[in-house]
């Protein structure tokens, strides 16, 4: 079995970035990796979605099967929900950064975005283990919102499931980013960690 990784979210929160550095990172670390992008209006804030299987036997196809997702990774709350019903099974693990982003039919007023609550409920009774976490709070402290998905590729690493550490992924970031945006970026990984841990 391939290990099932999705990654959801809204367009501009680095979702693609994040599938990148995760693909890197296992193809450094001799693992066979396909990556699958799913696009709705991106730039207009629409979904994204990326599948990230990994495996050292061989290849799969780019698409995860339904309800065959280990760990997703839930860079917007409702969009972790949104895919919960297709992708999630008992045994997923979610991590979800606690902040919205609003769609325009709600800033429209046409509907109403769902309370936190009611969010967390849903999605603990679709998994094994949810862990909701400030990491867009956190990436403002740092300096640039964008590192959240850094701090979520950190909380990441503090899985049983997951198979890399912190030192895996900031041995492949010093060969994608430049030297001047290494050093903010691994320090997001490090509080990503501490906030699962």
């Amino acid at each position: 079995m391939p290990l099932n990784i999705i990654i959801s979210g809204v367009g501009g929160q680095g979702n693609v970035l994040a599938s990148q550095v995760l693909g890197g990172v296992a193809s450094d670390n001799g693992f066979n990796v396909t990556i699958g992008e799913t696009f709705g209006l991106s730039q207009r804030g629409g979904p994204v979605m990326s599948h990230v299987r990994l495996s050292k036997k061989k290849h799969y196809g780019p698409l995860i099967p339904p309800n065959m997702g280990h760990v997703i990774i839930g860079l917007e709350p409702l969009e972790a929900l949104r895919i919960a019903d297709d992708f999630a099974n008992r045994e997923t693990t979610f991590i979800v950064n606690s902040r919205p982003i609003f769609p325009l039919n709600v800033i429209a007023g046409d509907v109403d975005y769902p309370p936190p609550e009611k969010i967390k409920l849903l999605l603990s009774e679709r998994a094994a283990a949810l862990h909701w976490i400030d990491a867009s709070d956190e990436a403002i402290k740092l300096g640039n919102p964008i590192l959240m998905n850094m701090i979520m590729l950190g909380a990441a690493c503090g899985l049983e499931a997951f198979p890399f550490s912190i030192d895996h992924i900031k041995n492949t970031l010093s060969s994608m980013f430049p030297p001047s945006k290494l050093e903010i970026n691994a320090k997001a990984l490090d509080i990503g960690l501490n906030l699962i841990s």
